[in-house]
């Protein structure tokens, strides 16, 4: 009959009960950190994503400004036009009428018939 001791555990006893522990602490304080790269990760990427935001809304401003400044350029340009003798940029003045159409400054009849008037 093999003799067998209460109360305090053994040698293999305790081994095993500090590996759980210590197995247990290592899963736990895995998943810590794993959860805190994920949150870290989702800030970085909500960070960038309202950088590109803030970028989108820079960029559009100063297509707007360039647009408004062309169509003051294109307010003044038949005064610059009729300058120069005969050297009208064609390609420049498309541009300009179709910033003027965009902008809604001009209808799409009247572009039509801008645009007419300056290739025929």
């Amino acid at each position: 009959m093999p003799f067998r001791r209460m109360g305090r555990p053994g040698l293999i006893g305790m081994a095993a009960r500090t590996a759980v522990v210590a197995g247990t602490a290592t899963a736990v304080s895995g998943g810590m950190q794993r959860r805190q790269q994920e949150k870290a990760q989702g800030q970085y990427e909500q960070q960038q994503y309202e950088a590109q935001q803030q970028q989108a809304q820079i960029d559009a401003a100063a297509q707007q400004a360039v647009a408004q400044q062309q169509a003051a350029m294109g307010v003044a340009s038949p005064q610059a036009a009729a300058a120069p003798a005969g050297g009208v940029d064609i390609v420049a003045e498309l541009q300009k009428l179709g910033a003027l159409k965009e902008q809604g400054i001009l209808s799409d009849d009247e572009f039509a018939a801008a645009k007419a008037k300056l290739l025929g």
